[in-house]
């Protein structure tokens, strides 16, 4: 009788390992791009139509666009934007759905069959029409499409948390701690917490990410953040009329969203393995 296992080889463990420190490392630096971008060229606006076009050199490492402005300047605020906005959409997001989770599975009743109901009608709908809808209301305001964004993502957290939190509610353990009447708090820092948090921290890394892509994608089909605000999305759009002419106008958006993602892909990959 033939009996075969499939085991991880010590050298592709090693490669795999390689490729998330380079990730992550990437991703590190990108963050720090993001912070002290802004601060080193500030100035994203100011145009100089006698610059069009005008190839990198030391001073400006990524030249200027078509309207003579930085775009270094305008890549690092972008970054920041981006970065930013995603973190507080999938924080609103992760916070609003892991209380109407835990409340809809502890309280049960006529609250989680109304949290459960407006779940519904969210997932009905897709999320980028949620996004696309409130970005027509906002007409390039950010804190409407962070609410967007926000309400696009909290049902994914509702839905997770509800249905592990009724397991855990169900148990023996939080059984006890009810009869020795140790209190709501102990109950979710000693019980929920503890099983809740990996799963929250995977899906909020690949939310972030998720949320820079889909910022990127309103931008990009000229539906989000209006110019002359710098965003990812909206930068390439901008270049791609003149990729011939200046192509590292383009890439350089492009190889910003790449890293981020492969970067956030990899934490996520590195958190599901521990």
């Amino acid at each position: 009788m033939n009996t075969s296992f499939t085991a991880t080889s010590p050298g592709t463990a090693v490669r795999a390992s390689a490729v998330q420190l380079m990730a992550t490392t990437l991703l590190a630096m990108l963050v720090l791009f993001a912070v002290v971008g802004p601060l080193v060229w500030p100035d994203h606006a100011s145009q100089d139509l006698s610059r069009f076009l005008q190839a990198p050199s030391l001073a400006e490492p990524l030249g200027r666009d078509h309207l003579g402005r930085s775009v270094i300047a305008r890549l690092a605020h972008a970054t920041q934007l981006s970065l930013l906005m995603a973190v507080l959409c999938v924080a609103t997001a992760l916070l609003a759905g892991t209380l109407a989770g835990i409340l809809a599975a502890w309280r049960g009743g006529w609250i989680d069959t109304v949290l459960h109901g407006l779940s519904e009608a969210f997932i009905a709908l897709p999320a980028l029409l949620v996004v696309l809808i409130f970005s027509a209301i906002a007409n390039g305001d950010l804190w409407t499409l962070y609410l967007g964004l926000a309400m696009a993502q909290w049902v994914e957290y509702f839905r997770m948390v509800r249905a592990r939190s009724g397991v855990l509610l169900a148990g023996p353990a939080v059984e006890a701690a009810g009869m020795l009447k140790l209190g709501t708090v102990h109950i979710i820092r000693r019980h929920l917490w503890p099983e809740l948090r990996p799963l929250l921290t995977a899906m909020a890394t690949f939310g972030i990410g998720s949320s820079i892509l889909a910022l990127s994608t309103l931008g990009f089909v000229g539906v989000g953040v209006r110019p002359p605000t710098p965003e990812l999305g909206l930068m390439i759009t901008e270049a791609f009329p003149y990729y011939h002419e200046a192509p590292w106008m383009s890439l350089a958006p492009v190889l910003i969203l790449t890293t981020i993602l492969t970067g956030l892909l990899s934490l996520r990959s590195k958190e599901a393995h521990r």
